[in-house]
């Protein structure tokens, strides 16, 4: 077995068991502990692991960089599905919304094909198409690009040019970060572009974060955060932060 199927096991184990012992990994791969070793070195480096006495288990994320896919995928996932919730209420039969790479928009599509028989999608993710690529109804754009395989995204001057072209009723944005003082940031420097010009097109913006967001600061700025309609959130969202971003006159939605 290659290295990259070996890390792509472990790395699955690790979001269904949620940690993994050094042992069992030498016994499933029929490796040396050296072997296993290295491999959770590499992972570890990479972000997706915590190495610990025995074994190793999920690293809390790192809103500072970018976080890899699978590892993001895993993540949150309660909290992802309960704003994707709050957020299709913003929604209603027949609009054209644009939606960025994002496992929270990947959420988000999966509560709206129960609820709208007929939406536009833009978009430039490629799960995000074939979560609804059996809709009959929806009507689906996919922006043309250079396909970035990490993410499952399309990126570059042909997206970007090609982005410009549509005017959304609304746009659901992802992010990696949220402050006052520096406003919505993001680590996707592929994708963030598009990002952009999907914000700068839409006749309305909502941003999308699950309550671990705020209060952090990834590497580049996409906008001020009144630039936005509102964030929508989960409800462990602190009650300290709400309070703190509604006294700037910003609102948060969590239920």
């Amino acid at each position: 077995m290659f290295p990259q199927q070996r890390h792509e096991l472990i790395i699955q184990r690790l979001i269904e068991d949620k940690s993994i012992r050094t042992s069992e990994l030498i016994e499933l791969f029929g490796v040396s502990f050296e072997t296993i070793r290295r491999d959770l070195e590499y992972l570890e480096g990479e972000g997706y692991l915590k190495r610990v006495h025995g074994g190793a288990i999920p690293k809390e994320p790192d809103y500072s960089k970018e976080i890899p896919l699978p590892l993001r995928e895993s993540i949150y996932v309660e909290e992802k599905t309960e704003l994707a919730g709050i957020a299709a209420r913003f929604v209603s039969e027949g609009m054209s919304i644009a939606l960025d790479v994002s496992t929270t928009n990947l959420q988000i599509v999966k509560a709206l094909k129960t609820k709208f028989n007929r939406l536009t999608i833009i978009t430039n993710s490629l799960p995000i198409i074939n979560e609804l690529i059996n809709m009959p109804d929806y009507t689906l754009i996919m922006i043309g690009g250079i396909i970035r395989q990490a993410e499952q995204s399309i990126i570059g001057d042909l997206a970007e040019e090609f982005t410009s072209r549509f005017h959304a009723d609304l746009f659901f944005m992802s992010l990696s970060g949220v402050t006052l003082e520096e406003g919505i940031t993001d680590n996707a420097i592929g994708e963030i572009q598009v990002k952009k010009i999907m914000h700068a097109n839409a006749k309305r913006t909502i941003a999308l974060t699950d309550s671990s967001k705020f209060e952090q600061l990834s590497l580049l700025k996409v906008c001020n955060c009144k630039e936005v309609e509102c964030f929508v959130t989960d409800s462990k969202i602190s009650r300290n932060i709400v309070e703190k971003y509604r006294a700037q006159g910003i609102e948060i939605v969590f239920q």
